[in-house]
């Protein structure tokens, strides 16, 4: 893992890119956004600071022989992509099916958000929610959905408004019967 700098020098490189998009970093308004970008970066990729894996180590085994779906559509996710450090927005959908373990729903919340606070691409994201959900879970087959918008399209480039991104993973039983596939898809509301 790469060394944190520290605040100071984050805040000198913030001040430089001011100086750089042709502002002075001294004037009243920007004076103090060194610190609020810090502060905001803190926030917007917490996701390293937080293990998925440890998130979804407490288990219910006592499932009472419950082996379908469990669906959890229209995740928020808030991401950054490597590429430019934009912003994507969209929402994520994650099923599961469980072997003879389920965690509490609010813990898959928690992985998407902890990979959405990394930078990547949407398609590593997916990628990860579904890999570490399987491992972790020892699930019989896991399903993602990412739909996003990125502003590296709007904002600049292309500048086009109304595309979104879809990526999804699929594992295990999942990957292996599109009836599963079309399944799931019916049930978070996409075409199969």
């Amino acid at each position: 893992m790469t060394e944190r700098p520290e605040r100071d020098a984050v805040e000198a490189a913030v001040r430089t890119l001011i100086a750089w998009a042709g502002d002075d970093p001294d004037r009243e308004g920007l004076k103090d956004t060194p610190g609020r970008v810090v502060n905001a970066y803190r926030e917007w990729f917490a996701g390293y600071d937080q293990d998925p894996e440890q998130i979804l180590s407490r288990v219910f085994e006592d499932v009472s022989g419950y082996d379908d779906m469990v669906i959890l559509r229209d995740i928020d996710v808030e991401s950054h992509c490597e590429h430019h450090i934009a912003p994507f927005i969209g929402k994520a959908c994650v099923a599961y099916l469980p072997r003879d373990r389920v965690v509490g729903i609010s813990k898959i919340v928690k992985v998407v958000e902890i990979f959405s606070k990394r930078l990547q691409t949407q398609e590593t994201m997916t990628a990860q929610i579904a890999n570490v959900i399987d491992t972790a879970l020892k699930t019989r087959g896991t399903a993602v959905l990412v739909d996003a918008v990125h502003e590296c399209m709007t904002t600049r480039g292309v500048h086009h408004n109304d595309v979104s991104t879809i990526t999804t993973r699929f594992t295990g039983q999942f990957r292996s019967s599109q009836a599963l596939q079309d399944r799931f898809l019916g049930l978070i509301g996409q075409s199969g």
